[in-house]
């Protein structure tokens, strides 16, 4: 694996049905084809595209973390420019406010529906797998993040979508409730087993940098996505 790239994986066309628990809603989401990450970004990635090493561990095969949401939207971006690709995004002067090309073909965070869907891979389970041999959590991650790709991929070829560290994705978590807070997904290496679960799901300020926080990357393919709002809660477990 050469760190300093991305390998996409090509998520098929599906549906997944999605809950929150708070409000006991749940709903279904269907996906046209996309693709996603087959690891999070790794620090060589990160350090490679910005020039910048922000996280508390060192290693350039570890994932990067201590990133904000803010810094992987800018990332997105920076990555698309370099690969001669249309930003997803859009950032205004102000810096707070922020719009989705959905037709750009640049890379963007996986909104939460995309996420679960390519973390089930098929399954129907809380898991992909048994977590020790698919996730570093707190009874296998001796209480340190991992390099990427240390344990068993799911049935579609992604690396660590549990466990090692969360990833951030599109969604804003409840926008009535939480305000600006985004949606965050898989757990990380500190996590006890049950918030390792594909369902499972995280909240944080788009400005906090976390240690257990990073992401990976997606691409729209061929049929646009609508970039869901902030007017209901997002997805649950």
């Amino acid at each position: 694996m050469d760190g300093t790239r991305v390998e996409m994986i090509a998520i098929p066309a599906g549906q997944v049905s999605l809950s929150d628990r708070r409000t006991r809603r749940s709903w279904s989401v269907e996906l046209a084809p996309y693709e996603l990450a087959a690891f999070p970004v790794s620090q060589a990635l990160y350090a490679s595209v910005t020039g910048e090493r922000p996280s508390a561990a060192t290693g350039e095969a570890l994932p990067v973390e201590s990133v904000s949401w803010w810094d992987a939207v800018r990332f997105c971006n920076a990555l698309s420019q370099r690969e001669g690709l249309a930003p997803a995004y859009a950032l205004h002067s102000n810096g707070e406010d922020i719009g989705w090309d959905a037709s750009a073909d640049g890379y963007r965070l996986p909104t939460e529906a995309e996420w679960e869907h390519a973390c089930r891979a098929g399954t129907t389970g809380p898991r992909y797998g048994p977590l020790d041999e698919i996730a570093w959590y707190r009874d296998t991650s001796d209480a340190q993040v991992h390099a990427v790709g240390g344990k068993r991929p799911n049935p579609w070829g992604l690396y660590d979508m549990l466990g090692n560290v969360w990833d951030w994705c599109w969604d804003v978590y409840d926008a009535e409730v939480y305000g600006a807070y985004r949606v965050l997904r898989g757990g990380g290496w500190f996590d006890e087993h049950w918030s390792c679960r594909a369902s499972a799901r995280r909240r944080s300020h788009p400005t906090f940098q976390v240690d257990d926080v990073g992401f990976r990357v997606a691409r729209s393919r061929g049929a646009s996505v609508s970039p869901p709002t902030g007017d209901r809660p997002r997805t649950g477990p």
